[in-house]
Parts: C-alpha cells; sequence; structure tokens
C-alpha cells in the first residue's frame, strides 16, 4: 500500500432528520441478512476466499498442487478451517502451508482466517467534545454495506458490482451515527476520516473498540526500535536490546519482465522516523490501469514518503512473503500490537496524530540481498 487519500426518498428523510450523531431512528427495514445466508458457525475458525477470479482457488482431495480438485470456492466463500498442514508450494510461491477444511485442502496464504462473533450493538454513541462516535471493528467474515451518497465516489466502489460493497474481517471504520429499524435491527452509519463515501450497514457485525485498546503498550521504555528484515520477511520489535516481540510481514517488491527485482515497489532500506499514525486509513496509489484503493486500512503507521507504513492487511495470508507495494503488510491483530507499542501515542478521538520532529519509534528496514 501507499498513498492515502486525504421517496419523500428516504435518502432525504434521512439528510433532513438526523439531527446529531447517535440519535437513532425509525426507519423500514432493508438488509439482507447475509449471516443467515452464510449460516457461519459462531466463533469457529473460519477461511475466507480472497481470490477473486473465477475458478481460482481449488479445494483439493490432498495438499499438493496436482492432487484432484473437488470444487472452487465462490467469491467470499468461508469454509472451516479445520488445521494447518505442510504440503507442496505452487510454482513461484515459497509457503508450503494448506488448510485443510472438512471437504479438502485449500492453499492457505489465499484464505482469510476469520470468526463470526455477532456483537450487541450500541445504542448510542459516546461523547468527543462536541462530537459523538465510535471506532468498530468488523468481527464477522464480512458485512454488506449501503452505500448513502447516490454516486460511489471511490474507485474501489466504481469498479466492482454493488453486491460487492463490503467490509471485512479486522477492518476498523469510525460510526457517527445508529439508526434502527421497525424490527429493532440497529445499524451503524459509517464514515472514513479521510474517504469520500458514507454507509449503513448491519450494528451486530462490528465490535466497538474501547479507549484502552487504543491506549500505548509500555510507553515508559526507552531505545524502542523496530526492525524490518526484508530477507527474511519478519518484523521485531526491540526495547534496548531486548526483543518485545515478533511476526512475520510482507513487504514490498516488484520483479521484472526478466524476474530480478524492481526498486519501484521495494520497501526502502535504512533508518526512518514514524511521522504519522492512525486507527484506520483509505489508501489508494499506483496507475489508473495497476493501481489500488482500499477503505478502512487498520493500525497505520506511515515512516516513509507519503505513503509507506506498517498497517494491518486483510486482503491475503501470504505473511512471509514480499507482497506489497511498498508498505510492511501484517497481520491485523499484529499490526495493532505494533501500533499501540509505537510512538507517536494517538488519542481515540480523532484517532490520527501527525509529527515532524523526529522524537518519534524508528523503523529500520534491512537492505535486501538478492
Amino acid at each position: 500500500m501507499d498513498k492515502v487519500s486525504n421517496s419523500m426518498d428516504r435518502r432525504e428523510f434521512l439528510k433532513k432528520s438526523l439531527v446529531g450523531a447517535g440519535s437513532l431512528l425509525v426507519i423500514p427495514k432493508k438488509f439482507t441478512n447475509l449471516v443467515l445466508q452464510q449460516d457461519w458457525p459462531i466463533d469457529a475458525d473460519l477461511g475466507r476466499n480472497t481470490v477473486y477470479s473465477p475458478s481460482a482457488l481449488p479445494i483439493r482431495s490432498q495438499p499438493r498442487v496436482d492432487a484432484s480438485v473437488i470444487r472452487y470456492l465462490a467469491e467470499d466463500e468461508c469454509v472451516p478451517w479445520l488445521r494447518e498442514v505442510i504440503g507442496e508450494s505452487p510454482i513461484g510461491r515459497p509457503s508450503k502451508t494448506w488448510v485443510e477444511t472438512n471437504e479438502g485442502y485449500v492453499y492457505g496464504p489465499s484464505l482469510q482466517r476469520v470468526k463470526f462473533v455477532p456483537s450487541t450493538p450500541l445504542t448510542q454513541l459516546p461523547s468527543h467534545g462536541e462530537e459523538s462516535g465510535a471506532w468498530v471493528e468488523v468481527t464477522q467474515p464480512f458485512v454488506q454495506l449501503e452505500l448513502e451518497n447516490s454516486i460511489p465516489q471511490s474507485p474501489w466502489l466504481q469498479n466492482i458490482p454493488s453486491s460487492m460493497w463490503r467490509l471485512y474481517f479486522g477492518q476498523v471504520i469510525w460510526c457517527d451515527a445508529i439508526r434502527t429499524g421497525d424490527d429493532g435491527e440497529i445499524q451503524y452509519h459509517l464514515v472514513e476520516k479521510y474517504g469520500y463515501d458514507k454507509f449503513w450497514a448491519d450494528g451486530s457485525a462490528f465490535r466497538p473498540l474501547s479507549q484502552e485498546e487504543i491506549s500505548p503498550i509500555n510507553p515508559e521504555a526507552a531505545d524502542k526500535k523496530v526492525l524490518v528484515n526484508v530477507n527474511q520477511q519478519t518484523l521485531s520489535c526491540y526495547e534496548g536490546n531486548n526483543e518485545v516481540f515478533f511476526c512475520q510481514v510482507s513487504t514490498g517488491i516488484k520483479l521484472d519482465a526478466f524476474g530480478l527485482p524492481d526498486d519501484t515497489y521495494a520497501t526502502p532500506s535504512g533508518e526512518h522516523f514514524i511521522w504519522r499514525k492512525s486507527v484506520a486509513f483509505h489508501m489508494m496509489g499506483g496507475a489508473s490501469d495497476a493501481g489500488w484503493d482500499i477503505i478502512a486500512v487498520p493500525w497505520t503507521a506511515l515512516f516513509v514518503g507519503t505513503g509507506v507504513a506498517v498497517h494491518g492487511a486483510f486482503w491475503h495470508n501470504d505473511f512471509g512473503t514480499p507482497k506489497s507495494h511498498g508498505c510492511v503488510n501484517a497481520k491485523p491483530e499484529d499490526a495493532k500490537w505494533i501500533w499501540r507499542w509505537t510512538s507517536p501515542q494517538v488519542s481515540y478521538y480523532p484517532g490520527d496524530v501527525t509529527i515532524n520532529n523526529y522524537q518519534s519509534t524508528k523503523i529500520q528496514v534491512v537492505e535486501p540481498l538478492y
């Protein structure tokens, strides 16, 4: 990831009736209950298909690329995640991890590990001075979005069918209002601090984050440093000489037509300092024919230029393999720990801070060896 983008119809009724953030409106029920359609088991380990090409992700009879295909997974389809096993890696893919399901085996890097944990929605939002709102985290494989504005502004909405306007497990976004249907279903109004579009979604699909979850980890520790090893695709956090956290990551690299490294998307080596942190960013970049545009990227810590960051990635599970457009991808739970541990500290509201004094946590990216 690279750049940050900074009937009476019902919509008109809502515009005129929504007096303040946190108020509740009574409206007809409109949402389709995707949870019932998917029949996800509560709090069970699931694997969500992150590959969007038809017939691209097969369930095989054995954890091998030449094993017979039982069937292909549909977009965003979830399967039981029974256990991880070591098998044969596809050509050009270093990972040998497969996931055993109740039907067969699926190549692990293409499955996001998720759960379905429905929440009791808030009926009133906490106040932050003159505004009200809460950071909320998706706690089911995905949740459908209803666009409030009549014309989608973000490219990611324009380029896919509305049936795929979704947020995914682990994403975080700001909720600034609540409404309820006649049947009592509560829905959240979702906005991005630096995005273009506004949405409504089922409130039970989100877990409100508390102030404690945003608070810093061991803020008094001296000599904090983050080491990103591009060769090993790992990230370590140090307090002095003591390693206090370790995880696999995916850094940025692009191969040219001859299979050789091209520095265009390589994560910049050297010593850097975190200059901006946000609970969630809208991130976009690249050329019009090969760009990217992703909403609600969680736990983002920018450390180079206008877009290179450590952040959570929910669109793949290929950690340990170079994969990004320059950023350091981590599992959302790992990115959250790193975000809380590093400085500068960020308040719950607005959940974003920028500094330029080079007094924040240092991130050292080890020069890769080819």
